[in-house]
C-alpha cells in the first residue's frame, strides 16, 4: 500500500555543514493513521513546497521508530528542494507519498549461515541504519562499514553502534582506516555471506565487484534521477538482464546479478 500522508516536523537537526536529519510523525490531533509498515530500502517522496518546485524529492528511509510513531530522514544539502527541507522548523509540515520501492531480502531469524555486511558511503548511509535496526531485531548481529572523506562526514555513529558492530573507512585517515571502503579489511577478508550497498554509484560498483569475485550474495540501493516515484515518467530507468527496468518501482533494491555491471 502507498499513501499520500501530510506529517509533522518533530525535530530537524544540522548535522554538518552536508547532512540534516529530518524527524517526522503524523499529527498528533490527527488519530486516524499512524505510520504504515516501511521496509529497509524503500524511500519517500516529498513535496519541497517551500522551495516553489512542483516535483517531489526522493529520499531514502533512514529509520523508523514505530513507539514514538517517527519516520527520520537523512537528507544531503545538493539543490534547492533540500536546501528548503533543512530550513524546516517545527511549525512547519510535510507532504509525503510513501514508502515506494522494494526493499533488501534478508532472513526472519539469526543463522550461521547468514553473516551479512552492510556499506554505505555518502548519504547511502541511510538506508542502512533502518536496515541494521530491523536485522538487530530479528536477532542479527550485523557488521556496518561506513566510507567517507572525512570523520565529520561519518553520520549517526552513535545510532548504528545501537544495532550494528562498526567499521569506518575515511579518504583522508582523519577516521578509522585510510582509504576507500574497499580498502577495509572488513570487506577484503570478512567472512560474510550477503553484502547490502548504497551510495555512489562508482563505490556500489566497486563493492558489487569484490563481492562478485567472493561469491558473495549482494544486493544494491540504486538511486537514480527520480521525478514521480511510481514509474510514470520514466527518468530512473536502469539497463538491466531483463531489460529497461524503472528503479522507483523494480527497485531502489537490486542483486547484482539482475544488473549489467559485469
Amino acid at each position: 500500500m502507498k499513501y499520500n500522508h501530510r506529517l509533522q516536523v518533530v525535530a530537524n537537526k544540522e548535522l554538518n555543514d552536508s547532512y540534516f536529519l529530518l524527524t517526522l510523525a503524523p499529527f498528533s490531533q490527527e488519530a486516524a493513521f499512524s505510520l504504515p509498515e516501511i521496509l529497509p530500502g524503500q524511500f519517500v517522496q516529498v513535496l519541497t513546497e517551500a522551495s516553489g518546485a512542483f516535483l517531489r524529492r526522493p529520499i531514502s528511509v533512514c529509520d523508523v521508530d514505530y513507539a514514538r510513531q517517527q519516520l527520520l530522514l537523512l537528507v544531503q544539502k545538493v539543490g534547492k528542494g533540500t536546501h528548503a527541507l533543512a530550513h524546516l522548523t517545527t511549525s512547519d509540515t510535510v507532504d509525503l507519498l510513501y514508502p515506494l520501492g522494494n526493499g533488501f531480502t534478508f532472513p526472519n531469524q539469526p543463522s550461521e549461515a547468514y553473516r551479512p555486511l552492510l556499506v554505505g558511503g555518502g548519504v547511502g548511509t541511510a538506508p542502512m541504519l533502518y536496515l541494521a535496526r530491523c536485522m538487530h531485531a530479528r536477532g542479527i548481529e550485523p557488521n556496518v562499514l561506513l566510507g567517507a572523506r572525512t570523520a565529520d562526514l561519518i553520520v549517526m555513529r552513535d545510532h548504528f553502534e545501537e544495532f550494528a558492530h562498526l567499521h569506518v573507512t575515511t579518504e583522508d585517515g582523519s577516521m578509522g582506516v585510510k582509504g576507500f571502503v574497499t580498502d577495509h579489511p572488513a570487506l577484503r577478508e570478512g567472512a560474510y555471506t550477503h553484502i547490502y550497498v548504497c551510495g555512489p554509484k562508482a563505490m556500489m560498483v566497486a563493492v558489487a565487484s569484490l563481492a562478485h569475485k567472493r561469491a558473495i550474495s549482494c544486493e544494491v540501493s540504486l538511486e537514480n534521477t527520480m521525478a514521480c516515484g511510481i514509474g510514470a515518467c520514466l527518468c530512473c530507468v536502469e539497463n538491466t538482464k531483463e531489460g529497461n527496468l524503472c528503479v522507483c518501482t523494480e527497485g531502489p533494491v537490486f542483486n547484482i546479478d539482475r544488473l549489467q555491471w559485469f
